[in-house]
């Protein structure tokens, strides 16, 4: 699954929780959302990452 799918999975579930007074089910989506956020950075980080490195090897014969 996407991390903006697994983000608006927890929105939604937060969202529930709040309205139901389901403390466990508002924790769970809040997590969630977190857990997108984490794995969207450690994405991002990998690709500048290969950019950097593609960059000096294009700058080394």
């Amino acid at each position: 699954m996407s991390s903006a799918t697994d983000k608006f999975k927890g929105k939604i579930k937060e969202v529930a929780g709040k309205i139901t007074g389901d403390q466990r089910l508002e924790s769970e989506g809040r997590t969630e959302q977190a857990k997108a956020k984490v794995r969207e950075t450690v994405r991002d980080v990998r690709e500048r990452a290969r950019g950097i490195r593609d960059s000096l090897r294009r700058g080394h014969p």
